[in-house]
């Protein structure tokens, strides 16, 4: 009968809490901009949510964009701590793979985002606070944003899933405490 493995006892190499704050501000803006794509898409151009739903998707992408241009500025100052190492090299290259490509897809999304609503005359409002520079109309370079952000999406759903499944096989199988690197130190109470 195979034992399950405990969970290793070595000291933890954490993200600074700023990377922490940071990382879990990008997921919840994720998982709050999905859905609302999807509703916006299926609901009747006429419905009054429409507009509502389409100003919050440009605002929470416009905020993603920021997060990630200044995740990047804090990485370079900051650089990940080493990875655990409990990683085959097979696993240390897809992690580093997978959030190089993660970053790469929430930059472009937004990018292509923006293009495919300026170029097509839409303005892209940010909470209704301000409106983005507009870009003059240029109709093929919005159906090519369009193409872009469309498929972008499909990245953007692969390298996510890919993500969290990772992270299950590290608390689940590996029981390594990778997770650990992106919490808050725990304070025991003894």
């Amino acid at each position: 009968m195979a034992s399950v493995p405990q969970v290793s006892t070595y000291a933890i190499d954490r993200y600074h809490f700023v990377s922490q704050w940071l990382h879990w501000i990008t997921a919840l803006l994720v998982l709050a901009i999905l859905p609302i794509a999807w509703v916006m898409v299926v609901l009747p151009h006429e419905s009054p949510w429409v507009g509502t739903l389409v100003m919050f998707h440009k605002s929470i992408g416009v905020t993603i964009f920021a997060l990630i241009l200044f995740r990047i500025f804090w990485r370079a100052l900051n650089p990940a701590p080493p990875l655990p190492w409990t990683l085959e090299p097979w696993e240390a290259i897809a992690a580093k793979l997978s959030h190089v490509l993660l970053y790469v897809v929430f930059l472009v999304m937004p990018v292509s985002g923006y293009i495919l609503s300026a170029a097509s005359n839409h303005p892209v409002n940010y909470f209704n606070l301000f409106t983005l520079p507009p870009l003059p109309e240029n109709k093929p370079l919005a159906k090519i944003a369009d193409a872009v952000h469309v498929w972008t999406q499909w990245a953007v759903y692969a390298l996510v899933a890919i993500h969290i499944l990772g992270t299950a096989y590290h608390i689940i199988v590996k029981r390594d405490g990778v997770l650990d690197r992106m919490l808050p130190k725990q304070v025991n109470a003894d």
